[in-house]
């Protein structure tokens, strides 16, 4: 049986794990990232919790064949560097230098959402596809995609920003400087903000009575709790965050045409009330409406194992990719 480590680097936490050939995670080990603070020390943090998956599993580190990592911002994944990250406050960090410094192993980096489309696609809801993409509901719109078995990331590490495609122009502000961005509709912050905003505007609504209920939190679940309890207010920020979320897919399957388009992130666990009617709104507006063959959509599998397993294979994506 062959081992690989995978490292899923967060802005939260970083947590590590030994998986298996067929893709089973044996054993996993984790810490607070503790952001903000210097690169090196983060990097000590994950060759320990490296270390201690390892132990967990009963193995040594010659049962291990490769270290992959996965982080938010640029990966170099020739260079080994993370050229920047906003989310941890690096820039130009020599991340495999630092690991290889406690572990003797070759390492492999690349972006987080990237990993996690690989962990869908080598063993999970993408499994057996050939070209796939992978979309994230959460906090911001992720994106990672996959042609022919390998990672797409661009000539320059940064590729794969399906969030920051543009689905309203002069729409809401995005963080990252335009405006109208499909993560501003279509992330579960966007929902929020649209539930907000028609809350204000309806003092009636029923999601006033669910919010208070809940502590006076507003959730990406209040719009559609509400709804099922018969609010046309709720119904209306459904309606058009589905019409939103329908139109960033149907601009993606435009441009990537996938065997799979695979969505996860926690809105998807509305189920139906969420999968219906953008499935039924996708189908009709898609350029291939009427091929034989069209992209199927379909929910991610793994959860929040997807980025950790992606990362223990990234040492086969790196092969494929030569």
């Amino acid at each position: 049986m062959k081992y690989y480590i995978g490292i899923d680097l967060g802005g939260t936490n970083i947590v590590a794990g030994v998986v298996d050939e067929n893709y089973n995670i044996v054993s996993k080990a984790s810490t607070r990232t503790n952001c903000p603070r210097p690169a090196q020390e983060i990097a000590d943090d994950m060759a320990a919790m490296a270390i201690k998956a390892v132990e967990e599993a009963n193995l040594s580190m010659d049962d291990i064949q490769w270290i992959g990592i996965g982080t938010p911002g640029i990966a170099n994944s020739e260079t080994g560097i993370i050229e920047y990250s906003n989310n941890l406050g690096f820039e130009n960090t020599p991340m495999v230098e630092y690991i290889r410094k406690h572990i003797d192993k070759p390492v492999f980096i690349e972006n987080d959402a990237n990993a996690a489309a690989y962990g869908e696609y080598v063993a999970g809801a993408a499994k057996g596809a050939k070209n796939a993409v992978c979309i994230t509901l959460g906090t911001g719109v992720g994106g990672g995609i996959v042609i022919d078995g390998k990672i797409y990331s661009g000539s320059n590490f940064a590729g794969a920003e399906i969030g920051h495609t543009v689905i309203s122009v002069d729409g809401p502000q995005c963080s990252c400087g335009r405006k109208g961005c499909f993560e501003v509709f279509s992330s579960a912050t966007g929902l929020v903000r649209m539930t907000k905003e028609k809350m204000a505007e309806c003092p009636d609504s029923k999601m006033h009575a669910l919010t208070a209920e809940r502590g006076g939190k507003v959730s990406a679940r209040t719009a559609f709790d509400a709804m099922r309890m018969g609010d046309d207010a709720a119904k209306e920020v459904v309606d058009f965050y589905i019409k939103c979320l329908a139109a960033g897919i149907t601009n993606t399957i435009n441009i990537f045409q996938p065997d799979v388009l695979c969505v996860g992130g926690g809105v998807c666990n509305e189920g139906d009330p969420l999968l219906l009617p953008m499935k039924a709104l996708v189908a009709k507006e898609v350029y291939t409406r009427n091929s034989p063959k069209n992209t199927e959509i379909v929910i991610a599998k793994l959860g929040n194992d997807a980025g950790l397993i992606g990362a223990a294979f990234l040492g086969a994506a790196a092969a494929g990719r030569r």
